[in-house]
Parts: structure tokens; C-alpha cells; sequence
């Protein structure tokens, strides 16, 4: 049953992350960056930047924070609503935050949302790392990326697996490709990782301070993920500091971006790795009480599954 159970994830999860189809980028990004962390009455651990490109067009907002700032506290949160859901607002104001993001990939079943994908919320194990899917009739063994931050707040960004409630780091994903199924034998569990905090979604976008897309070892390749959408991401800089991006789409003032133009801009801020998160409608971003972004140009939430939110003293 739980083998069965990845063919439906596979058709579910696209339309729950609201990843339409769209039109393809054209040229290269020049994004012109302000920050507005002072007029957002953010402390000095956090940094937030408005970023446009006319010519594209684009619009696009990053929060850069520093985790070793004492006043300053990330964390994933799953949604304690009755249908596993709720907006990224009601999250902030329930963590009493003053920033947040929507977090992974999710899935209607029998009227409840549930997350795709592992998920650990202030160490409670909410949901296990996928282990497979299938294209077809063949089963893809997959280890997908995962941002996790520990009990110091030491935040890493890789590729992960889990058995009963424990989860697995690991530096590298399955080999798989197109048609072709990683049919080799793991030698090990990975190893352990006692997350805090952890929201698993993909695909990893960079690695080592470079464009590395791993759609097909994550096995995203049959699905709309890949194309121009409106954005998500979360990165680790070179000092350690958290990125979390979100990129407007599917409207007049800003048309999305590719994975490969995704990457791009968390270069622009020194990222070390960098993931893809949900995308589409579920992009948000909200500071205190204020919608940053407009989702498919639009001031309406979707409710999400999953979220990551800034707590400032």
C-alpha cells in the first residue's frame, strides 16, 4: 500500500503546489536590489531585500538572517489547523514571528492537507522523507533536499532519507535519470541527523557555491516544476546566514523564474546550497502583519502545510 500510495503523490503534489505550465524566460536576470529592513522595523539580524528587473519583468523579496544573532530564532512550523493547513500570516502571528515563507509541498487527502516530504516542526517528527515515486509503471528510489536547522541553530542544507522517526543526512542524491531508476544497493542508512527543525521539498538549485539542478536525480523530470513559476528558496550564504527568497509570477509585473534563473539570484547573495520550495500560489512572504509579495499577482493566501518563520526579540 505505501508503494501505491507515491503514485498518487506524484499526480497530487504539482496541483496542490499550484505549478501550472507557463511560457519559458528569455535573457539574462539584472536584478537591482534595495533593502528595506528599516522601514520594515526589522532588528539588525535581519535583512530584507525588495528586487526588481523591469526588462524581465520581475519582482522579488530575500530576508537575509543571521543565525548567530541571540535574538533571532528560525523554525519550521506545520500547521495545527484541523485540515492541516493554514496561511503563512496566521503562522507568523502564531509563532509570534515578525517574518515568514511557506515552506514545502503538500497534498489533499479525504478533505485533510498533508505534507510531501519530510517535516520536522521544533522536534516533533510530522512526516517521514519520501523514499520513492513512481513515473509510469517503474519506482524511482529518491533521497530529496531538505533545509534543517539544529538545537544551536546551525543551519545545513542537503539531501536526506528517514526510517520510523529518525532522519538521515546524506551529501549526495540517488543517481537517477530520465527512464532510468537507480537499481544499485545503498550501503548505509547515511547518517544521522537530529534535527531540530527540518522541510524537505526540492530540487536542490546549489551546491557548493554553484549552479547545480538536480531535477532528475530528485526525479522532478516528469513533472511542471522545472518550467517559469513563481518562486520559493531557502539558502545558506558563505557566513552561515539564512536566505529565504520568494519570486512573484504569473502577472503583468513579473513573470516567474526557472530553477536555473532561481539559482542565480541566490548567488547574488553568496549561497553556498540552495533549495527549490514550493511554488506558485503558495509563495509568500509576509513581515509582521504585511504581505510583501503578491501571489499570481494577487493580495489572497493560500493555505499552506508548511512554513518557516523568524522570531526577533
Amino acid at each position: 500500500m505505501r508503494i501505491q500510495r507515491f503514485t498518487v503523490l506524484v499526480a497530487a503534489f504539482v496541483v496542490m503546489s499550484g505549478c501550472e505550465p507557463s511560457h519559458t524566460s528569455t535573457g539574462p536576470l539584472a536584478m537591482t536590489w534595495d533593502e528595506q529592513s528599516e522601514s520594515l522595523g526589522l532588528p539588525s539580524g535581519i535583512e530584507v531585500f525588495a528586487g526588481e528587473d523591469e526588462s524581465a519583468p520581475l519582482k522579488a523579496w530575500l530576508a537575509r538572517i543571521n543565525l548567530n544573532d541571540p535574538a533571532i530564532d528560525v523554525r519550521v512550523v506545520a500547521s495545527a489547523d484541523d485540515d492541516g493547513r493554514e496561511s503563512v500570516s496566521d503562522m507568523v502571528r502564531s509563532q509570534q514571528a515578525c517574518l515568514g515563507v511557506n515552506g514545502g509541498y503538500f497534498l489533499e487527502n479525504d478533505s485533510q492537507f498533508e505534507h510531501i516530504g519530510l517535516l520536522i516542526a521544533d522536534g516533533s517528527f510530522e512526516h517521514s522523507a519520501t523514499p520513492g515515486v513512481f513515473v509510469g509503471d517503474a519506482r524511482y528510489p529518491v533521497r530529496r533536499s531538505a533545509l534543517g536547522l539544529d538545537a544551536s541553530d546551525e543551519a545545513r542544507i542537503g539531501w536526506v532519507s528517514s526510517r520510523q522517526d529518525s532522519s538521515f543526512w546524506w551529501d549526495a542524491p540517488v543517481d537517477n535519470a530520465p527512464d532510468v531508476p537507480y537499481s544499485g544497493q545503498e550501503d548505509s542508512l547515511g547518517a544521522y541527523w537530529n534535527a531540530r527543525d527540518a522541510l524537505a521539498a526540492g530540487p536542490m538549485i546549489v551546491v557548493d557555491g554553484a549552479v547545480n539542478i538536480a531535477e532528475e536525480e530528485e526525479v522532478f523530470f516528469h513533472t511542471t516544476i522545472p518550467d517559469v513559476h513563481p518562486r520559493t528558496a531557502a539558502g545558506i550564504d558563505d557566513d552561515g546566514n539564512l536566505l529565504l527568497l520568494v519570486v512573484d509570477g504569473r502577472q503583468g509585473a513579473s513573470r516567474g523564474v526557472t530553477l536555473q534563473e532561481l539559482a542565480g539570484l541566490m548567488l547574488e547573495f553568496d549561497a553556498e546550497d540552495a533549495l527549490n520550495l514550493d511554488g506558485g500560489g503558495s509563495s509568500t512572504f509576509i513581515v509582521r502583519d504585511d504581505l510583501l509579495n503578491r501571489p499570481t499577482g494577487a493580495t489572497y493566501q493560500r493555505e499552506v502545510v508548511s512554513g518557516i518563520v523568524v522570531a526577533c526579540d
